[in-house]
């Protein structure tokens, strides 16, 4: 029975072990090439929908003393 036993618990830890061990590589390789090292690179394309250099675009002024004075204009 102890041989037994013997056997089952050292097939877990090797199974275990292996685990283990697949998980730190992994978490290696994705460290190598992360989104630091990415960042690095070339830079990504612009967005389709954002304004081209030069061209005006609408901008909304809600800081306090903007929203102070509609206030008291609506009044």
């Amino acid at each position: 029975m102890s041989n037994l036993l013997t056997v089952v618990y050292l097939t877990c830890f090797a199974v275990i072990a292996g685990g283990a061990f697949a998980l730190m590589t992994q978490n290696l390789r994705s460290a190598a090439t992360g989104p630091m090292v990415r960042s690095m690179g070339p830079r990504p394309r612009r967005h389709p929908e954002a304004p081209q250099p030069g061209e005006e675009v609408l901008v909304i002024d809600l800081n306090r003393e903007r929203l102070e004075e509609l206030y008291r204009q609506a009044s």
